[in-house]
Protein backbone atom coordinates (compact mmCIF):
# COMPACT_ATOMS: atom_id res chain seq x y z
CA UNK A 1 0.00 0.00 0.00
CA UNK A 2 2.70 2.60 0.25
CA UNK A 3 2.79 5.57 2.77
CA UNK A 4 -0.12 7.66 2.50
CA UNK A 5 0.62 11.22 3.53
CA UNK A 6 -2.02 14.36 3.34
CA UNK A 7 -2.55 18.18 4.38
CA UNK A 8 -3.92 19.04 7.84
CA UNK A 9 -4.13 22.13 9.78
CA UNK A 10 -3.12 22.02 13.65
CA UNK A 11 -4.17 24.62 15.87
CA UNK A 12 -4.40 25.66 19.56
CA UNK A 13 -7.82 26.16 20.32
CA UNK A 14 -6.66 28.05 23.82
CA UNK A 15 -4.59 30.35 22.11
CA UNK A 16 -7.27 31.91 19.01
CA UNK A 17 -4.57 34.58 18.31
CA UNK A 18 -2.28 32.07 17.25
CA UNK A 19 -2.17 31.10 12.82
CA UNK A 20 -3.25 27.59 12.63
CA UNK A 21 -0.11 25.31 11.29
CA UNK A 22 -0.26 23.54 8.33
CA UNK A 23 1.21 20.08 7.64
CA UNK A 24 1.70 16.91 5.56
CA UNK A 25 1.16 14.27 7.76
CA UNK A 26 1.41 11.07 7.90
CA UNK A 27 -1.71 9.05 8.27
CA UNK A 28 -1.86 5.69 9.62
CA UNK A 29 -4.58 3.43 11.04
CA UNK A 30 -2.21 0.83 12.46
CA UNK A 31 -1.35 3.73 14.95
CA UNK A 32 -3.97 5.42 17.52
CA UNK A 33 -3.54 8.80 18.46
CA UNK A 34 -2.19 12.10 17.02
CA UNK A 35 1.55 12.55 17.74
CA UNK A 36 3.24 15.30 16.84
CA UNK A 37 7.25 16.78 17.07
CA UNK A 38 8.41 19.26 19.81
CA UNK A 39 8.78 22.08 17.57
CA UNK A 40 4.78 21.80 17.41
CA UNK A 41 4.57 22.33 20.51
CA UNK A 42 6.49 25.62 20.74
CA UNK A 43 4.38 26.63 17.61
CA UNK A 44 1.17 26.05 19.13
CA UNK A 45 2.09 27.30 22.25
CA UNK A 46 0.53 23.64 23.97
CA UNK A 47 0.86 22.82 27.50
CA UNK A 48 1.32 19.18 28.98
CA UNK A 49 -1.42 17.44 30.49
CA UNK A 50 0.04 14.28 31.61
CA UNK A 51 2.77 11.46 30.82
CA UNK A 52 1.92 8.46 29.28
CA UNK A 53 4.23 5.48 28.59
CA UNK A 54 3.96 4.85 24.88
CA UNK A 55 5.03 1.04 23.13
CA UNK A 56 6.86 1.46 20.02
CA UNK A 57 6.21 -0.31 17.00
CA UNK A 58 9.75 -2.08 17.79
CA UNK A 59 8.15 -2.94 21.27
CA UNK A 60 10.22 -0.54 22.91
CA UNK A 61 8.26 1.57 25.97
CA UNK A 62 8.73 5.36 25.85
CA UNK A 63 7.32 7.75 28.75
CA UNK A 64 5.73 11.13 26.48
CA UNK A 65 4.49 14.01 27.17
CA UNK A 66 0.72 14.27 26.33
CA UNK A 67 0.23 17.94 24.93
CA UNK A 68 -3.49 19.42 24.54
CA UNK A 69 -5.74 20.50 23.45
CA UNK A 70 -5.19 20.62 19.29
CA UNK A 71 -7.90 21.11 17.01
CA UNK A 72 -7.05 19.21 13.59
CA UNK A 73 -8.70 20.30 10.29
CA UNK A 74 -8.69 18.54 7.05
CA UNK A 75 -11.21 19.86 4.18
CA UNK A 76 -14.77 20.16 5.77
CA UNK A 77 -13.78 18.43 9.12
CA UNK A 78 -12.13 19.07 12.36
CA UNK A 79 -11.80 17.47 15.71
CA UNK A 80 -10.38 17.76 18.77
CA UNK A 81 -7.83 15.77 20.70
CA UNK A 82 -4.83 15.37 22.65
CA UNK A 83 -1.16 14.85 21.26
CA UNK A 84 1.30 12.73 21.98
CA UNK A 85 5.29 14.27 21.66
CA UNK A 86 7.08 11.75 19.67
CA UNK A 87 9.21 11.63 16.49
CA UNK A 88 10.14 14.31 13.73
CA UNK A 89 6.77 14.60 11.63
CA UNK A 90 2.99 14.51 12.66
CA UNK A 91 1.46 10.65 12.70
CA UNK A 92 -2.54 11.03 12.58
CA UNK A 93 -3.86 7.79 13.97
CA UNK A 94 -7.37 6.03 14.00
CA UNK A 95 -8.49 8.48 16.58
CA UNK A 96 -8.86 11.52 14.81
CA UNK A 97 -8.82 10.26 11.27
CA UNK A 98 -12.53 8.37 13.07
CA UNK A 99 -13.29 11.30 14.80
CA UNK A 100 -13.39 13.31 11.32
CA UNK A 101 -15.00 10.64 9.47
CA UNK A 102 -11.96 10.08 7.44
CA UNK A 103 -10.89 7.31 5.32
CA UNK A 104 -8.32 6.25 3.15
CA UNK A 105 -7.87 5.66 0.04
CA UNK A 106 -5.13 3.32 -0.99
CA UNK A 107 -5.37 3.01 -4.60
CA UNK A 108 -4.58 6.81 -5.37
CA UNK A 109 -2.62 6.69 -1.92
CA UNK A 110 -4.69 9.43 -0.53
CA UNK A 111 -6.95 10.47 2.40
CA UNK A 112 -10.58 11.66 1.93
CA UNK A 113 -13.94 12.38 3.57
CA UNK A 114 -16.01 9.54 3.62
CA UNK A 115 -17.99 9.35 0.81
CA UNK A 116 -21.24 8.16 2.25
CA UNK A 117 -21.20 11.51 4.22
CA UNK A 118 -19.94 13.96 2.26
CA UNK A 119 -21.04 17.20 4.15
CA UNK A 120 -21.48 16.55 7.73
CA UNK A 121 -19.53 13.59 9.42
CA UNK A 122 -20.72 10.56 10.45
CA UNK A 123 -20.22 9.64 13.85
CA UNK A 124 -21.44 6.10 15.63
CA UNK A 125 -22.69 6.53 18.99
CA UNK A 126 -23.70 2.71 19.50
Amino acid sequence: MGLIRAQFQLSNPSQSQLEPVEVQALVDTGAVHLCIPEHLVIQLQLRELVRREVVLADGHRRNVPYMGTVEIRFRNRRCFTGAMVLGDEVLVGAIPMEDMDLVLRPQLQSVDVNPESPNILLSFAK
